[in-house]
Parts: structure tokens; sequence; C-alpha cells
């Protein structure tokens, strides 16, 4: 079977960030950085070349794959910040809803800039998220 090609590595959080030159996307990196921090308890780690990740779970599906996947995790991409999480979440649809702008897919939340998205709404989908998790894949 094929390795988790996304794992966890020692490349630093700091300088991937700072690689971001747009100011307002470098400013969001932080803040987002901090709200996740702060709803998780996990400091940040990088993930494969491009995933900011915090804390981590073991999954093991019906079919036998299994590996180790950031909790929470988010990539400042060019057009958008890819936020990773799970599209079964309590309330995941409802929240959705009051989220502001924002476009999904799957386990995939993209967000232009967090000044368009309610900042309250996204620290309860994370948490609920991350509570979803841990009832998916108790330690």
């Amino acid at each position: 079977m094929a390795a988790n090609k996304t794992t966890e590595t020692a490349n630093s959080v700091a300088e991937f960030i700072d690689r971001v030159k747009d100011e307002g996307k470098h400013k969001d990196n932080l803040q987002l950085m901090e709200i996740i921090e702060k709803q998780t308890g996990f400091k940040p780690k990088m993930w494969g070349p491009s995933i900011v990740g915090f804390g981590s779970y073991h999954y093991k599906y019906e079919s036998g794959r299994e590996g180790d996947a950031p909790l929470v995790g988010f990539s400042p991409r060019a057009a958008a910040f890819s936020l990773y999480l799970s599209s079964n979440f309590n309330k995941r649809e409802e929240l959705l809803q009051k989220l502001g702008k924002y476009k999904s897919d799957k386990g995939c939340i993209y967000i232009k800039k967090l000044s368009e998205v309610n900042i309250e709404v996204l620290k309860e989908m994370i948490t609920n998220h991350v509570k979803h998790l841990h009832l998916l894949y108790p330690d």
C-alpha cells in the first residue's frame, strides 16, 4: 500500500508563512494560526511542504489504509486559503450558512479573506470538527 504523502515535517512554520508576500494574506495567515491554535490547543507544525497542521490523529479505514493526519490544517494557496475540515462534523451545513463568503469541496473550505467570514462561526466549526474526529478516532 502506498505511503501517505502528507506527513508531519520539521520544516519551520514561520519560514513558510514568511514566504507569503501579500501583506493581507500574511496577516490572515497569522490570524488563522492564532484562531486554530486557540481552538485546538495545539501549536502549528508543517505537514508536507505546504500545509500548516495542528495536532494529529491516526486513522484506519475499512480498506486497511491507515496513517496520520493533522486534526486541523490549512494551506495559503494563491487563490484562497484551503481549510481542511471534515465533511461530516456536527452542524456543518448550518454553520456554513452563517460563515460568510466561502467555497466548499468535500473536506475543504476555501476562504479568500478572513474579513469575509464570521470568525465566531469559524471557531465553532473548528471545535465541532475536532470533536467529530475524536469520536471517529479515539486515542
